[in-house]
């Protein structure tokens, strides 16, 4: 059976002056304010799409990662991935960039690795979002 989040935006006025409010509804955790301007130049306090991408992506691949680990008995001390998400006017989402550190008691870099890209290719959010062009990912064991 799926489980089903739910979100939900209100707009106001037109693309370049109108601002709205998206809300977090499945886990009522909060309000927050979306514009054109914070979307395409500086944030200036608000959200954007790709922000919100950029937190699934990265909460999405950090739990593949760790499954990945789990599945060849290993367990992170610390997983932190960060994901960065390129928007152009005109074009969308051209770019997103995953870049994991992580510290993990005794794995070889060539495990870490493997288990890093399988990570990235099995996550549910990169496959939603494979038609980026291009989606890469950094992946550094801390010793």
């Amino acid at each position: 059976m799926a489980t089903v989040r739910n979100a939900h935006t209100v707009w106001s006025g037109n693309l370049q002056a109108g601002s709205g409010q998206v809300s977090l509804d499945s886990s009522g955790l909060g309000t927050y304010d979306v514009t054109w301007k914070a979307r395409s130049e500086e944030a200036g306090g608000k959200t954007s799409p790709e922000e919100l991408i950029a937190a699934a992506h990265s909460s999405c691949f950090s739990m593949a990662f760790s499954l990945a680990l789990s599945e060849e008995g290993k367990t992170a001390d610390r997983i932190e991935t960060k994901a960065e998400v390129d928007f152009v006017p005109g074009e969308g989402i051209t770019a997103i960039r995953l870049i994991l550190n992580a510290a993990i008691p005794d794995i070889e870099e060539a495990d870490f690795q493997r288990l890093a890209e399988s990570a990235k290719t099995g996550c549910p959010v990169s496959q939603a979002l494979a038609g980026v062009k291009s989606i890469t990912l950094e992946a550094t064991l801390q010793s």
